[in-house]
């Protein structure tokens, strides 16, 4: 039933989208055929897979990095008062620092490198997951943790057996907002100084001749993807770590 309600909903959605075309214009807003041409015709020259491949490499290595760093810097905050009292400020001001700015930064730091594009997601990416892993870690079962001294658990059975299970729905909150967001700021990222990516193409098509019909096409399969991931992996995943409740 699911399934069918959100194909109806695309259904009409894509009728809404023909239906405004012919009203809007063609340039402004090209009807879904011309859209679908156009990513076809991309697709064909090798363009459209390549910036797409391109694009989904950076997400995927500033994701996992950005992951990885922020789950051990919000178990920290969240175990650690002094830690907390210490990182809270600053990680409050990266927090609510413009993605613009820090992308700007990182270039002019680093230089139009892949390192600086790469850095500029995981710091915009980095204080989401640690602030959604920090509540987690704060909010552990302190019998959990009376039980592991009890039985005199080791440091690494601690965390595989206690902390881990008790964070992961907090990892998949954060995963799934945080790849929504990491794709973003990628595109922005593309747009301001790489040669090749989702948001480079975009930024060609609307500086050279400021192509719709391309800037749609590109941002529909790209979301189409994301959307793809979110729904096929970060779903399931998150549906099976809640799985006992």
């Amino acid at each position: 039933m699911g399934a069918l309600t959100r194909i109806a909903s695309l259904i009409v959605l894509v009728a809404a989208w023909q239906a405004a075309a012919p009203e809007a214009g063609s340039r402004l807003l090209p009807a879904p055929l011309t859209v679908l041409r156009f990513i076809v015709q991309e697709a064909e020259r090798g363009d459209l897979v390549h910036n797409v491949g391109v694009t989904l490499l950076r997400v995927a290595i500033s994701f996992t990095v950005a992951m990885a760093l922020g789950v051990a810097l919000g178990v920290a905050l969240g175990r650690s008062k002094a830690a907390d009292l210490t990182l809270d400020t600053p990680l409050l001001v990266l927090l609510n620092t413009p993605a613009l700015v820090i992308t700007v930064l990182a270039y002019v730091w680093v230089g139009l490198t892949e390192t600086a594009a790469i850095l500029a997601v995981v710091l915009n990416k980095l204080p989401n997951v640690a602030v959604i892993v920090r509540e987690g870690a704060r909010n552990l079962d302190p019998g959990l943790d009376e039980m592991a001294r009890a039985y005199r658990l080791d440091r690494r059975t601690w965390i595989r057996d206690v902390l881990i299970p008790q964070l992961q729905p907090y990892m998949v909150t954060a995963a799934r907002s945080g790849l929504s967001l990491a794709w973003k700021i990628v595109l922005v990222v593309e747009l301001l100084g790489r040669p090749d990516g989702v948001g480079f193409a975009i930024n060609y098509y609307f500086v050279q001749s400021t192509d719709v019909a391309a800037i749609i096409g590109y941002s529909l399969v790209f979301m189409a993807v994301m959307i793809g991931i979110d729904v096929l992996l970060l779903q399931r995943l998150e549906t099976y770590v809640r799985r006992w409740r």
